[in-house]
């Protein structure tokens, strides 16, 4: 079975995209290729326990395992040492980023406290989006009592867009819920 958001991206978006962009050909239209969702654990790092709480955490939001991340250089101010386990991430394509991006939209950002919206400026030039949750109990399959430890994650939606319009259209097309430029969100400068 085919996911909504892949259905609906197909039936009402591409045709959307292609009046709002300009081109006719699909393929040169952007899409959404692969979601990265990243945990890094600072100082839970040090504690095996809280790094499997962690990829356990993320495999249950995810659908898939997650894999654990290790340091590539030591660094001494932070007390790192190549090779220390510290973070996990898992990489979504297909089906299950369809369905992870569409739980993400319609359950998990309308639980966050005081959400205005995500940063417009979220994207990095490419047509890349990036986001950060500040708590993973904003997805309902996420038990308190099993996972204690209060943890946020990056989430990064790679496109084939060619720059930061396309991107910034195909991610409100597919419901992400931007706030508008300028507005703060609330928050005072």
């Amino acid at each position: 079975m085919q996911p909504r958001l892949k259905t609906k991206y197909e039936e009402q978006v591409l045709p959307e995209l292609k009046k709002e962009i300009g081109r006719d050909n699909a393929h040169s239209l952007p899409k959404l290729t692969k979601i990265v969702i990243s945990m890094g654990l600072g100082e839970a790092s040090r504690d095996s326990k809280l790094i499997d709480q962690a990829q356990d955490m993320l495999s249950i939001i995810a659908g898939q395992k997650a894999a654990r991340r290790k340091a590539t250089k030591s660094i001494s101010q932070f007390r790192l040492r190549e090779g220390t386990e510290v973070g996990v991430m898992v990489t979504l394509r297909g089906a299950r980023m369809y369905e992870f991006l569409d739980r993400l939209v319609a359950l998990a950002l309308p639980r966050v406290r005081d959400f205005r919206g995500l940063n417009p400026k979220g994207f990095d030039g490419a047509g890349n989006f990036n986001m950060g949750l500040n708590e993973q109990y904003v997805f309902p399959e996420v038990d308190p009592d099993r996972f204690p430890n209060q943890q946020g994650m990056n989430i990064v939606m790679v496109t084939t867009a060619k720059d930061d319009d396309e991107g910034r259209i195909l991610m409100r097309k597919l419901g992400l819920p931007l706030r508008k430029p300028g507005d703060t969100g609330g928050r005072r400068r």
